[in-house]
């Protein structure tokens, strides 16, 4: 059995910890909401949904402080959080250790493999399970697609392959990919499409995908992060953006996004990693992406009365 930290465990985090500790890891899960550690501490962690309904126990705590090193650190924090977390891995590696982070958006590996010895580091992308926290202590996640990993440059290696066959042996559905670069772009697009527009409009995937008015708004988004991938020369394999993110949407109707989640708490958003990257990418590529822009512009003004 492997040791195993989860650093930012709230609702994919959670998920992560849950099924993990099910299938006898010893998972130590870290979080700076302390009613979460004390109710995971206390009840042990239960995650309900796509993957079943179970009571994990778990070794939680809001500080990596005093922490051993473990195998797999799995870095589930927020993207806008990913600079402050890369200071709190440190007491968790050892030399064989390896730290995966999943983040949506663009820029969190390459934030970390610049505040951490890049060999370590190693890039995921989860798709389709459309968590949330339903109390301290309580995940659901709505589906559960795909875990895919790659490293940071070149493709799959013996290091990675034995990541994945931890998360398969936990029950996920895990890929080891050669291009993570494609995979993140690809996801993008999806998340592109509905974070924006869910977070402004309150309304699920599906709620959004049956608006008459919002579903050209968010299927403008979700294509022009297309044209900007193209332009920038990522080699995605989606030919049909309509069809892809229409597809992504389908699988999990009842998702709410991070975005929705963080505005529904009051919370600022990562909005500048997902919806603001493209933007920043098609600047580079000589182009605008003014519905992107747009977005991001209603987003940011809705965050400024957020504490």
């Amino acid at each position: 059995m492997a040791r195993i930290a989860i650093l930012g465990c709230g609702a994919m985090g959670s998920v992560y910890a849950g099924l993990f500790a099910a299938k006898g890891h010893e998972v130590l899960a870290f979080d700076a909401w302390p009613e979460h550690v004390a109710a995971m501490n206390r009840d042990g962690l239960r995650v309900e949904g796509a993957s079943g309904d179970r009571v994990v126990r778990v070794s939680a705590a809001t500080t990596t402080a005093g922490a051993a090193p473990v195998d797999l650190v799995v870095l589930a924090t927020k993207a806008r959080d990913v600079a402050a977390a890369a200071r709190a891995i440190p007491p968790l590696l050892g030399p064989g250790s390896s730290v995966l982070t999943i983040q949506n958006g663009l820029g969190s590996s390459e934030a970390l493999a610049a505040a951490l010895p890049s060999a370590h580091v190693v890039a995921g992308i989860a798709g389709g399970f459309g968590a949330s926290l339903k109390g301290p202590g309580h995940a659901h996640h709505n589906g559960m697609e795909k875990v895919r990993i790659g490293e940071l440059a070149g493709p799959a290696t013996d290091r990675l392959r034995a990541i994945a066959a931890l998360w398969e042996g936990a029950g996920f559905r895990v890929a080891a990919e050669d291009d993570i670069a494609r995979l993140t772009w690809e996801k993008l697009i999806c998340n592109v499409t509905y974070s924006a527009v869910c977070a402004l409009s309150g309304k699920t995937i599906g709620g959004v995908m049956e608006d008459p008015d919002l579903w050209p708004v968010a299927r403008a988004a979700g294509v022009e992060a297309w044209t900007v991938a193209k332009a920038r020369g990522v080699p995605i394999t989606v030919a049909d953006p309509v069809t892809h993110i229409t597809e992504f949407g389908k699988a999990i109707p009842n998702a709410r996004p991070s975005l929705l989640l963080d505005h529904v708490a009051q919370r600022k958003s990562e909005i500048d990693a997902i919806n603001g990257a493209i933007p920043r990418e098609a600047e580079k590529a000589g182009i605008a992406a003014p519905v992107n822009a747009t977005l991001v512009g209603l987003v940011r003004a809705r965050e400024a009365g957020f504490a």
